[in-house]
C-alpha cells in the first residue's frame, strides 16, 4: 500500500515543478495545474505517512532515508500555507523541483517502505528529529523566500520590473515572510537540540561534529532574529544571512545519513 501511494506523490510533485515552469513563461492555466498537483501530491503523501505510522511499532522515519521522506512533507506542508496563491507561485518554482527530487531519493534509500520496526526510542526521534526536520522545513522556506527576494530586488534596481515580477509578492512582504519562517523555525531548532542533549546525557553518548554545526546553525539564525527585530536589519543584508543560516542546515543534513543513521 505504502509504495502504491509513492507513486502518485511523486507524479504530483514532478507535475507541478514543471507546470510551474510553464507558468513563469505563460501565466494562467499552468498555475492552477501547478497548484492543484502540489495539493493532490501533499495529501498522497500524507496517505504514505499515515500508512507507514499505522504499521510501524515505532517511529516509522528512523532512517535517512525515512527523515528525507518526511522532511519534503513538511516543506510542502510549509509551502501549502499561502504558496498557492497566484503570487507565490514563483515561489513553488523554486519548491517543488527539489521537493521532487528529495522525495524520489528518499524511496531509493528505502524511506518510502513501511517498517515494521525502529532503531530508536520513539518519544526521543519525536522529540528530537521531529522538532529539528520541522526547524529545516521552516529554514528551507525562509531560503526560498529570500532567494526570490534578491531575485526581484536585483530586477527592481535595474528597472526590469515587468514580466516575472509583476507576478511576485512584494518586496517587504517577502521578506516578513521569510523572517516569520525563521521566528516558527528557531523554537522548533531549539526543542530538538535540548532532546538531543538530554539524550546524550543519558546514553554517554559523544558530542559529534554535526552536533557542532547544529549549534552553529542555531546561532546563525538567533543572531537573525536580534538583528532583525532590535536593530532593524532589512533587505539585502536579512536575506544574504537567511542563506547563510541555509548553508548550515544543508550541511547538517547531508551529514545525517554519516553520523545519526549510519
Amino acid at each position: 500500500m505504502a509504495e502504491l501511494l509513492f507513486w502518485p506523490a511523486l507524479l504530483a510533485y514532478s507535475e507541478a515543478a514543471v507546470a510551474y515552469a510553464g507558468n513563469a513563461r505563460r501565466p494562467g492555466r499552468a498555475g492552477r495545474f501547478a497548484t492543484w498537483g502540489v495539493r493532490l501530491g501533499w495529501l498522497a503523501q500524507t496517505a504514505l505517512l499515515v500508512v507507514q505510522a499505522a504499521r510501524s511499532d515505532g517511529f516509522p522515519w528512523s532512517t535517512w532515508a525515512g527523515s528525507l521522506n518526511l522532511f519534503v512533507w513538511l516543506v510542502v506542508s510549509a509551502y501549502l500555507f499561502w504558496g498557492c496563491r497566484t503570487r507565490y507561485r514563483l515561489l513553488g518554482l523554486a519548491v517543488m523541483p527539489p521537493a521532487a527530487g528529495l522525495l524520489l531519493t528518499a524511496r531509493l534509500g528505502g524511506g518510502t517502505h513501511a517498517e515494521e520496526h525502529a532503531g530508536y526510542s520513539t518519544v526521543f526521534l519525536v522529540l528530537h528529529v521531529g522538532f529539528v526536520l520541522a526547524a529545516f522545513a521552516g529554514f528551507t522556506l525562509a531560503a526560498a523566500l529570500s532567494t526570490l527576494y534578491l531575485w526581484q530586488e536585483r530586477r527592481l534596481k535595474h528597472h526590469r520590473a515587468g514580466g516575472l515580477l509583476g507576478r511576485a509578492p512584494a518586496l517587504a512582504t517577502l521578506e516578513e515572510l521569510s523572517a516569520r519562517s525563521i521566528v516558527f523555525g528557531l523554537p522548533a531548532l531549539t526543542a530538538g537540540i535540548v532532546a538531543g542533549l538530554v539524550r546524550l546525557r543519558t546514553s554517554n553518548a559523544g558530542f559529534d561534529a554535526l552536533e557542532a554545526v547544529t549549534l552553529v546553525t542555531w546561532l546563525v539564525y538567533a543572531a537573525f532574529l536580534v538583528l532583525r527585530y532590535e536593530k532593524g536589519w532589512r533587505g539585502r543584508r536579512a536575506a544574504y544571512l537567511a542563506l547563510a543560516g541555509f548553508a548550515f542546515v544543508v550541511v547538517v543534513r547531508l551529514g545525517l545519513p554519516i553520523t545519526h543513521f549510519a
